[in-house]
């Protein structure tokens, strides 16, 4: 048996403009560049990580910048239609004048008001076990939804979930209201069925509520960053391109977690990976039936592997492998000056 995820590590996207692109998470969402290094499969991209003070595992937002020449992605089914980061409950209002103070469009709306717990008509057995069963539902809660410059979709949740998040003290963003970690992620497929039964069988999710189609799971450790969302779509199978997520992955505690997981994911048919060593995590990667690019990568060693806490993100970091060829790596790289974070 696999064992329970304690929730998401971090959602890796393919973003345009490098510049715009830190520039954006940086100076406007307060994030901390945490790691300039390149995509180890595609050593003429960067790869970028944003998160909180030290990069901690399950705030972090990451990003291969394809510059505006790289090809457009397609939004569809198989895809995470958004990312969310937890906020506080009184940051709303902040964070809305904020985003529009930088020319970001918000729209504000609420989630599982009924505070009834239903499964839907066309619920999963687990799904309707579950509604059975658990009387308590999820606490209405307050979201604020927009898109990144590259049209990623992404949501601001106000609520008082636990994080971990450690706080960023040269961030724009004032420490009361910074962002706190992921709280979820909303997968767009086909059928939930064959993905909740991934998120449950697998990863030791348990199905929570169903709410105007959306089925909520989460992670039985209860831990930050533990909600996955699942909605059906009609839309044709996405495109990988600019604007949209490439992966979403899951926190595991070592690599005999990941080789566990990786029999788990055989078991059920499905062909997963090697484990692989990406200097700052190992990672484990499999295609889940509807789709969906999971990934599922331990919390250690983390981002000060190759850097110390205080310069992380200042330097082009290379693995050992990689820096023989670094003079033609960075030649062959596009245009970035680093993150502008404006004064407030």
């Amino acid at each position: 048996m696999s064992p329970a995820t304690s929730g998401l590590h971090h959602v890796t996207a393919i973003a345009g403009d490098p510049q715009r692109n830190a520039d954006f998470y940086v100076g406007t969402l307060g994030l901390r560049f945490v790691k300039k290094t390149v995509n180890h499969d595609d050593t003429g991209t960067y790869h970028f990580y944003f998160g909180d003070d030290e990069g901690t595992p399950g705030t972090n937002i990451t990003f291969f910048p394809w510059t505006d020449r790289g090809r457009r992605g397609e939004f569809g089914a198989g895809q995470t239609q958004a990312t969310a980061y937890l906020i506080p409950e009184d940051s709303v209002d902040y964070w809305t004048d904020r985003l529009e103070s930088h020319d970001v469009a918000v729209e504000r709306t609420e989630r599982f008001e009924s505070g009834v717990r239903s499964a839907s008509a066309n619920a999963s057995a687990t799904e309707r076990r579950s509604a059975d069963t658990q009387a308590a539902k999820p606490r209405a809660e307050t979201v604020l939804q927009f898109d990144d410059p590259d049209g990623i979709g992404l949501e601001l949740v106000a609520t008082d979930a636990e994080t971990e998040a450690v706080p960023w003290e040269d961030s724009p963003v004032p420490e009361e209201h910074q962002l706190r970690g992921l709280y979820s992620v909303t997968l767009a497929v086909e059928s939930v069925d064959p993905t909740g039964g991934l998120l449950t069988d697998v990863l030791g999710y348990e199905h929570e509520v169903t709410e105007d189609g959306r089925h909520r799971y989460r992670s039985t450790t209860g831990k930050f960053g533990s909600v996955v969302d699942v909605v059906e779509t009609d839309e044709s199978m996405g495109r990988m391109g600019v604007g949209t997520v490439h992966h979403v992955a899951f926190r595991a505690e070592d690599v005999a977690e990941l080789e566990a997981y990786r029999e788990a994911y055989e078991e059920r048919g499905l062909e997963p990976s090697e484990v692989i060593d990406r200097t700052y995590f190992t990672a484990l990667y499999c295609r889940e039936p509807n789709g969906v690019l999971v990934e599922i990568s331990t919390v250690g060693p983390g981002f000060t592997a190759d850097e110390s806490r205080s310069e992380l993100g200042e330097s082009l970091t290379l693995p050992e492998w990689l820096e023989d060829e670094r003079e033609e790596i960075e030649a062959r790289l596009p245009p970035f000056d680093g993150a502008n974070v404006p004064a407030e």
